[in-house]
């Protein structure tokens, strides 16, 4: 009963930064109709640039609140600019072209960003220093929990909780779920669709960013092709859930954190991936728009 409690704390913990990231993909997906394969790769550039400016602006054995907070900002910042940028170089460009021209540029755009980090920080892992969180450590009846999986839990969850209430709540919320719906209707009734388009990058890149150094935090070691796991993990979980239902992407995520470390625990880390590809399948099998996804017919 012990490992089954920990390796629930550990499952959700993971699975709520598996979650950060799929909702990047979702997004996109849901207003675009488009895989943005290079999103994994802005989560591994976000824990380089994260850590750069750790190190360059407070120094590595300078610690605080503050200090924490302002890496977090900047780099969200930073991430959300490269998104954009990313959207306007790589993808608008393509808007009007078959899908599998946007595929190809997405592609592209990740490789170019991955052998970009390689070039500015080398090919060697970088380590996240140890005391950004307390290391604090609470016992409970030997379930383990960090204070940082605390962080990673409560920050995840607020993000979560704070974009669904944005999309669903508010009036810009309701101009990307018309988007999402019909771009050329939406264009009729005043909303600019390039504007959402962007803003859908900035949030997910923003939260890709936020993941990435949760990573670097947790894992403590990054390195510059990490983001090809991290993102196809992500991507799983998208599809999992329902790939353009936000909801969906919270639970896929949260869900496929928790079969991996149950996995891991049970049975071997080593056969992980392997069964994460047969839980989609599975899922596929039963449910072909995921979980959470929803049939949606097509305009001819």
């Amino acid at each position: 009963m012990d490992i089954f409690l920990q390796q629930l704390v550990n499952g959700l913990t993971i699975g709520s930064l598996y979650a950060l990231v799929a909702l990047g993909y979702t997004m996109v997906y849901g207003v675009m109709k488009l895989i943005n394969f290079a999103h994994g790769d802005l989560v591994a550039l976000s824990a380089f640039v994260g850590l750069t400016i750790y190190t360059q602006v407070f120094g590595e054995g300078i610690t605080s609140l503050i200090a924490v907070i302002t890496v977090f900002m900047f780099t969200a910042a930073v991430i959300a600019v490269v998104g954009v940028l990313l959207e306007r170089l790589a993808y608008r460009p393509l808007r009007t072209a078959p899908r599998l021209s946007a595929v190809v540029s997405a592609l592209g755009a990740g490789l170019v960003i991955q052998n970009a980090i390689m070039l500015i920080w080398g090919p060697n892992m970088m380590i996240f220093p140890s005391n950004l969180f307390p290391s604090t450590i609470w016992n409970f009846n030997g379930i383990v929990i960090t204070f940082t999986q605390l962080m990673i839990l409560g920050l995840s969850s607020v993000l979560m909780v704070g974009l669904y209430f944005f999309i669903n709540r508010t009036k810009m919320g309701t101009a990307i779920r018309a988007t999402a719906i019909d771009q050329d209707a939406a264009k009729l009734m005043g909303i600019n669709v390039n504007k959402i388009i962007m803003i859908i990058f900035i949030i997910g890149s923003s939260l890709g960013a936020v993941a990435g150094l949760f990573i670097g935090i947790y894992y403590r070691g990054v390195t510059f092709d990490m983001g090809w796991m991290y993102g196809l993990n992500a991507f799983v979980a998208a599809i999992i859930g329902g790939i353009g239902n936000i909801p969906g992407a919270m639970f896929g995520g949260l869900m496929l954190g928790l079969f991996n470390a149950l996995i891991s625990g049970y049975i071997s880390s080593s056969w992980a991936e392997t069964f994460t590809f047969v839980l989609l399948i599975v899922v596929l099998i039963f449910r072909p728009t995921g979980i959470l996804g929803e049939k949606v017919a097509e305009k001819v």
